[in-house]
């Protein structure tokens, strides 16, 4: 079978297409890439999340790279992602690997390749690993107990470094000793554990749910920390009488947030909250980098506070080389993914949840109060998106369809503008926006909305469906 990078990497069905031996022919190619650029030499990281087997798909791809003689550091047991792209970081290797599908439902597996510098490989660059994947699945490897016995393979704890890191960025002995009462959803994921270990030992209380090892994932359709995933995660904010809750996604890179009241936040609002943050409680300044599916928050928050703003493709294969050359203070993205200055260009739900519990600190603010202060700023938003799968034959008859309309109004607000950096993108009179475009993961149409107002929503999310002929 041909194997096609997406957004991140490579994700298919365990059993199906994610088989051992299109893990090796995956692990040979990046090996092959890691060569050519001449970084072989510096050595590979490779990790893994809960899922099914996934840390003997880890074993799978260490065992291609020593057969290479790629020296090969192996996380001791399931880690989250940023730990692993820090891991990069710290052991000035030439790259990672990590096994994760991330959010896609338990029936999936991932092959996600990163950078030098931690983070996503930009999509040219994604091309040359997937032509560079052999056809022949009879790749060289050495066992993995031969490989550990003559060094080849070295198992390593890659906690110990990110846990400084992560107390370099954030006053954490300050969120420790604030008094909080927090939930945290580890959603069955590589979070489990993480915020008790950083925040114990003070007047804080950690209450984890959903923190074990299961590649099912009950309670929720996939780890993804949006509803109604979240739903069953923050029925016991009101139980537990928590001040906020703190939900990442299956591998730890993404986060979502739920106020005092059980409510969730919606991630353009978290990125909004996020932008507000660094400007004015920490009185940064830099260059915002944002995809096009985000909040067009920050661009006011950004003209306001005299900072410039860069909008990209979805995905952090456009954000993160964006971030490198413009030393971006934050960049993300609508899924809940956030990256931040003086750490690896890439996604943290875990560093980023420290910064949300730190600005409730920081602030004395509840998150509803929060978001108050947030409008007040830049005035109300609201959001939604909506997914559809559809047959792969339809695919080139809503393209069709999407590109070739010119409506005048959406929503009943006057169309002013059509943007097409990824997908396409309605401009709407009230500074809002109606985006539809494929996913770059799955079989699906995302159609997606901002609006300041909040009765106009649904009525946009149908006009975007009705310009795919989808409705």
């Amino acid at each position: 079978m041909t194997i096609k990078f997406g957004t991140d990497g490579w994700r298919a069905r365990i059993a199906e297409d994610y088989t051992f031996d299109n893990v090796r022919r995956c692990a040979q190619g990046f090996a092959e890439f890691l060569k050519q650029e001449g970084r072989a030499d510096r050595g590979v990281v490779i990790g893994y999340d809960q899922r099914f087997q996934a840390e003997v798909f880890a074993a799978a791809t260490a065992e291609v790279m020593a057969a290479n003689n790629i020296h090969t550091w192996l996380t001791d047991r399931n880690t989250p992602t940023p730990a692993i792209s820090y891991s990069v970081v710290n052991k000035k290797a030439g790259g990672a690997v990590n096994i994760t599908a991330s959010h896609n439902p338990a029936t999936d597996l991932g092959f996600k390749v990163r950078d030098p510098q931690g983070g996503a490989i930009p999509p040219h660059d994604l091309k040359r690993i997937e032509q560079l994947i052999p056809d022949d699945s009879n790749v060289p490897r050495i066992k993995l107990d031969d490989a550990l016995t003559d060094g080849l393979v070295t198992q390593f704890d890659p906690d110990p470094a990110y846990l400084e890191q992560l107390n370099r960025l954030v006053d954490v002995t300050s969120v420790r000793q604030a008094g909080l009462n927090v939930l945290v959803d580890c959603m069955w994921g590589n979070n489990v554990g993480w915020f008790p270990r950083l925040l114990d030992g003070g007047s804080t209380a950690v209450h984890e749910v959903h923190n074990a090892r299961n590649p099912l994932f009950p309670n929720m359709l996939r780890p993804e920390p949006i509803p109604p995933n979240v739903d069953h995660g923050l029925s016991f904010v009101k139980k537990l009488d928590a001040d906020l809750a703190i939900i990442n996604d299956g591998d730890a890179d993404r986060v979502g947030l739920g106020d005092e009241n059980g409510q969730f936040i919606d991630q353009l609002r978290v990125y909004g909250l996020l932008g507000y943050y660094f400007l004015e409680v920490r009185g940064e300044r830099g260059p915002i980098v944002k995809t096009i599916s985000t909040t067009k928050m920050l661009n006011k928050l950004a003209k306001q506070y005299n900072v410039p703003v860069y909008e990209t493709g979805v995905g952090f294969k456009y954000i993160a080389p964006k971030m490198v050359e413009v030393d971006a203070m934050i960049g993300g993205e609508e899924s809940g993914g956030y990256a931040f200055r003086r750490h690896v260009p890439e996604r943290d739900g875990i560093l980023a949840g420290l910064f949300l519990l730190d600005m409730v600190v920081q602030t004395g603010k509840k998150p509803s109060e929060l978001l108050d202060w947030l409008f007040e700023k830049v005035g109300p938003h609201y959001y939604d998106r909506i997914d559809v799968r559809f047959e792969q034959a339809r695919k080139q008859e809503i393209l069709a369809n999407v590109s070739t309309a010119k409506p005048r109004t959406i929503g009943g607000l006057g169309c002013t503008d059509i943007v097409t950096i990824d997908g396409h993108q309605f401009i709407m009179e009230d500074g809002g926006w109606l985006l539809v475009r494929f996913s770059g993961t799955e079989p699906v149409i995302r159609v997606y909305c901002e609006t300041t107002h909040e009765d106009r929503v649904q009525a946009i999310l149908n006009d975007g469906l009705r310009l795919a002929g989808l409705n």
